[in-house]
């Protein structure tokens, strides 16, 4: 079984992830290989919600260039996390 710290890599904070709160929903930069059962039970685990649904997006990595030179960006996992209505929120963003 795959550690939670490693599932999870690191929340997306954007104004739009912000304006998400009052739905519920928080959003998070996930492990590309990770399955939405297995992102539910790691933020679970680690902040010890009640997750109701798990929505994922795989988003590909701009090309980018520094003159003439061309390289790329990695691609990455985006998790979209509902918490069910009597699960208390996430200390992290409530800080913010």
């Amino acid at each position: 079984m795959k550690n939670p710290h490693d599932i999870i890599i690191r929340p997306w904070i954007t104004e739009k992830s912000m304006d998400m709160r009052q739905e519920r929903k928080y959003v998070f930069v996930v492990d590309k290989r990770s399955n939405k059962t297995e992102i539910k039970n790691a933020l679970e685990s680690i902040f010890g919600v009640k997750v109701a649904r798990v929505n994922t997006i795989n988003l590909r990595g701009k090309v980018k260039r520094m003159g003439r030179h061309e390289g790329k960006r990695p691609d990455w996992k985006k998790a979209i996390v509902t918490l069910t209505e009597g699960s208390k929120a996430i200390e992290f963003f409530e800080a913010l």
